[in-house]
C-alpha cells in the first residue's frame, strides 16, 4: 500500500480539510492518508478547540486512515522545528509523499526557493539580522531578505503562513534526503487568518469557524462549512464537557503561573528571551483578559503568534533545558498512535518491523521526557473544565487506546 503524509491540526476539521485529504489521495495515487496532528496545544500557541481524541474521530470519519500525535516539544514551535518534527514522523511511517496546501500552489517554487536559500544562506542571514535590528519580526525580516537577495528573480512569497510551513516541509525533506516526494495544492477560497465566514463558498478558514463557534456558543453560523462528522463530534464535545476551548479559558491559570513565578524562574522558561520576562511581569499586572494582556505585550519585533507560544510554555512551565534536550535528538523519539481505520491498521502492520522508533499505543508502555511533556499538556488542557469532566478528560490520556474506525460499516470499534 502507498501512503501520503499530511501535517494537520484540524482545529476543527472542516470542508477544506476534507477536500485536502481527497486531493492528497487522488493526486498522489495513495491508498492510505497518514495525518500527523498537533495534540492539546497548537503551533500558534492556542489550545485546540476540542481534544485530540475528538479531532481524531472527525478525521477518521472523513477519509484519514491513520492519525498520530506530533509531540508538544515540536508542535508548539516556530515553523522550522514544527515542520522538521512532523515530516520526520511521516518519513518514519514510510510515507512516499507529503501533500500540503499553500497560497502559491506550485511545488517547483518551493523546491527552487529551498535551493536558493542553501546557495545564498550567508547573504540572507545578513539581511535578516539587519531587519531584525530595526525591530522587524523574524518572519517579516525573512520575507524582506528574500526580496533583497533574490532581486528580480521569482521566489516564493514567504510572508504567507502556509507558504512558510510548506517551505520548511520541503527544506526538511531535501536536507535530510528523505525518500518522500513533496506535493502541494493551492488553498481554496478563504485565507488562513480570515476571521469572517464567506458567503459564496462552503470552505471557510478554521479561524473564522472557531470565531463563530466561540462567539455564538453553537454551530448555528458555521455548520455550512463543516462535514456531518465534525458537527456531530463538536456538538457531542460541548454536551459532554460544557465548553469549546479558547485562549481566554486559560487566562486565570496563566495569571496564577506568572504571579507565583519569580523573574529568574520565568527567564528559564522556553522562549522567554531577551528580557521578555520583565515585560511579561509588567503586562500581567495591568491586564483583565488574555486579549488585553496580549495587546500590552505585543511589539513590532515579537509577533502575536510568537508571544502566544511563549505564554503556552509559561502555562506549561516548560523549561528551556528540558525542551532543548528533547530537540537535541533532532527528531521525535517515538510515534504515538491516536487512531486508525481498518485500512490504516493493515498499513501499520506492514510497516511496524521497519520502524526505528517505538510506536506507542498505551502510555504506560513507554517513558521519555518528551512524552511526559505531552502528558502534562493534556492535564493543563483540562484545567478550565469542571469536575467530574476535568478528571474524565485527563484520564483519557491514560485509558484510551487508539481509536479504531471501520470505514465500511462507519462505526467505531471497541477492543
Amino acid at each position: 500500500m502507498k501512503a501520503v503524509g499530511l501535517v494537520v491540526e484540524y482545529n476543527p476539521f472542516h470542508n477544506g480539510h476534507l477536500f485536502h485529504i481527497k486531493e492528497a489521495k487522488a493526486q498522489t495515487g495513495s491508498d492510505v492518508a497518514v495525518a500527523v496532528m498537533s495534540g492539546s496545544f497548537l503551533q500558534r500557541g492556542e489550545p485546540a478547540i476540542v481534544s485530540k481524541w475528538a479531532r481524531t474521530k472527525m478525521a477518521l470519519m472523513s477519509h484519514a486512515d491513520i492519525v498520530v500525535e506530533l509531540p508538544y516539544a515540536f508542535a508548539v514551535q516556530k515553523a522550522e522545528t514544527f515542520a522538521a518534527g512532523a515530516v520526520s514522523i511521516l518519513n518514519e511511517l514510510g510515507c512516499r509523499s507529503l501533500f500540503f496546501g499553500s497560497e502559491h500552489g506550485d511545488i517547483d517554487a518551493f523546491i527552487q526557493t529551498v535551493r536558493f536559500t542553501a546557495k545564498h544562506g550567508d547573504a540572507l542571514d545578513g539581511e535578516v539580522k539587519k531587519h531584525i535590528a530595526v525591530g522587524l519580526s523574524y518572519p517579516a525580516a525573512m520575507a524582506k531578505a528574500f526580496q533583497t537577495v533574490a532581486e528580480n528573480r521569482p521566489t516564493l512569497d514567504l510572508s504567507k503562513p502556509n507558504n512558510i510551513l510548506g517551505f520548511h516541509y520541503v527544506k526538511t525533506i531535501l536536507e535530510k534526503h528523505f525518500q518522500m516526494k513533496p506535493e502541494t495544492v493551492k488553498r481554496r477560497s478563504s485565507g488562513y487568518h480570515d476571521s469572517i465566514l464567506p458567503e459564496k463558498s462552503q470552505i471557510a478558514s478554521a479561524t473564522s469557524i472557531r470565531k463563530s463557534m466561540l462567539e455564538n456558543g453553537s454551530l448555528a453560523e458555521s455548520s455550512f462549512y463543516l462535514p456531518e462528522a465534525s458537527k456531530d463530534e463538536l456538538n457531542e464535545y460541548l454536551r459532554t464537557f460544557g465548553l469549546w476551548h479558547s485562549p481566554e479559558d486559560y487566562f486565570p491559570f496563566l495569571k496564577y503561573s506568572l504571579y507565583t513565578m519569580d523573574t529568574e524562574e520565568l527567564a528559564g522558561v522556553y522562549e522567554v528571551e531577551e528580557g521578555l520576562e520583565h515585560r511579561v511581569k509588567k503586562a500581567i499586572r495591568k491586564a483583565g483578559s488574555f486579549m488585553e494582556y496580549m495587546e500590552l505585550l505585543k511589539t513590532k519585533r515579537y509577533t502575536w503568534t510568537r508571544l502566544q507560544r511563549m505564554n503556552t510554555h509559561i502555562l506549561m512551565k516548560a523549561k528551556k533545558s528540558a525542551v532543548h534536550s528533547i530537540l537535541a535528538e533532532n527528531r521525535p523519539a517515538y510515534i504515538r498512535l491516536l487512531g486508525m481505520t481498518k485500512k490504516g491498521q493493515a498499513y501499520l502492520a506492514s510497516q511496524k518491523k521497519s520502524l526505528c522508533v517505538p510506536l506507542i499505543t498505551k502510555i504506560g508502555s513507554f517513558t521519555h521526557p518528551s512524552l511526559q511533556l505531552d502528558i502534562r499538556a493534556g492535564r493543563v488542557y483540562s484545567a478550565p473544565l469542571k469536575e467530574p469532566e476535568q478528571t474524565k478528560l485527563t484520564e483519557q490520556e491514560y485509558s484510551l487506546s487508539p481509536i479504531r474506525f471501520d470505514e465500511d460499516s462507519r462505526i467505531f470499534l471497541r477492543k
